[in-house]
């Protein structure tokens, strides 16, 4: 019987450390290139007020089309102690993000600064945001 129970806790403490790990893996902004930026300008699409994170989606007209992005932002409870609101921002405003770029090459990124038509600019609650070097546009 007792090497039932302990058999049991193993089990149970294992499965807690895996749970663990991968809530720390969540929170990484290891999938994002830390070495530049690209600026977006565009029209909004889907803006996405939700938890975990908010995200961005956006047109962006280019010599060989339209690309759409999604943008990363984080949880709305860190937008919101910035002055993010949910209503600031609706499908078809003209915007110009700053966004760190995925790895991968796929059109998307961590968002971390966004200007809008009327010229005003925000910045984004993002922890360790001077890791993230700002490139200019080519």
């Amino acid at each position: 019987m007792i090497s039932g129970k302990v058999t049991h806790y193993v089990s149970l403490s294992l499965l807690i450390l895996a749970m663990a790990g991968t809530a720390f893996a969540h929170h990484s902004f290891a999938v994002f290139d830390h070495t530049r930026s690209l600026t977006l300008k565009g029209t909004v699409t889907r803006w996405q007020w939700s938890n975990p994170h908010a995200y961005l989606d956006i047109d962006v007209k280019d010599a060989e089309g339209v690309k759409h992005y999604t943008l990363e932002l984080t949880s709305i409870n860190m937008l919101q102690r910035t002055g993010w609101r949910s209503n600031m921002i609706k499908a078809g405003d003209e915007i110009s993000a700053v966004a760190a770029p995925l790895l991968s090459g796929q059109p998307g990124g961590l968002l971390l600064a966004l200007t809008f038509a009327n010229g005003e600019t925000k910045e984004l609650p993002v922890p360790a945001i001077q890791t993230f070097k700002r490139t200019e546009q080519e």
